[in-house]
């Protein structure tokens, strides 16, 4: 009984899946991001992408005031604004938008600045994952736009998310590193929504 007692009492402490909790503090974010973003549109066109792309360089720009790792959002920013610029090649530059940078609106310091950040790599790599699928669905009505952003490192893609995550459950190994990540991870889609509805409100 006393053995017994002392193995639940270990089973307790120990954190949960990384990635169930990250799945499950996101969940309503991911929703309202799934369906709200200009990709979500029944038909969506060039220019359509084009905003996608815009929102996700001023996210990734946000992102750089949370922890988290500079070569990930450098790499970000890299596709992003080589996508960019093939979408202006076909449609002719936009207008420049003077917009000021979006802050976050974290109260008090981050315990755990390194979980934290594995949170909002957690946010980032998932994009890249959903990117393929809309990849598939866009490649053909896009065309001829490449769309290299959406096709994220190709076949090497699920793969890549794979290894992610095997580093995830590494790296977290205890309930408040879990749940640091989970706080990194909704910050993360909270900036990205808040991008949106502010672009939305001025148009």
């Amino acid at each position: 009984m006393v053995l017994s007692t002392v193995g639940e009492t270990q089973a307790s402490m120990e954190a949960p899946d990384v990635r169930d909790a990250l799945r499950q503090a996101t969940a309503p974010l991911h929703a309202e991001v799934d369906a709200s973003l200009p990709l979500a549109r029944p038909s969506p066109t060039l220019a359509d992408y084009r905003e996608h792309l815009q929102l996700l360089r001023d996210w990734t720009d946000a992102l750089r005031q949370l922890p988290g790792d500079a070569a990930r959002l450098d790499a970000q920013a890299a596709a992003l604004g080589a996508d960019l610029a093939g979408c202006d090649r076909l449609l002719g530059a936009p207008a420049p938008v003077d917009a000021p940078p979006l802050r976050s609106t974290l109260s008090g310091p981050i315990a755990d600045p390194a979980a934290f950040g594995w949170g909002v790599a957690y946010v980032i790599e998932g994009a890249q994952l959903g990117g393929q699928m809309l990849y598939r669905r866009l490649a053909e009505p896009l065309a001829p736009h490449p769309l290299a952003y959406l096709q994220g490192a190709g076949r090497d893609t699920g793969a890549r998310w794979k290894a992610f995550l095997a580093a995830l459950r590494q790296q977290l190994a205890s309930p408040a590193q879990v749940q640091a990540a989970c706080e990194g991870a909704v910050a993360a889609f909270s900036l990205l929504l808040r991008l949106h509805r502010r672009g939305k409100a001025a148009a």
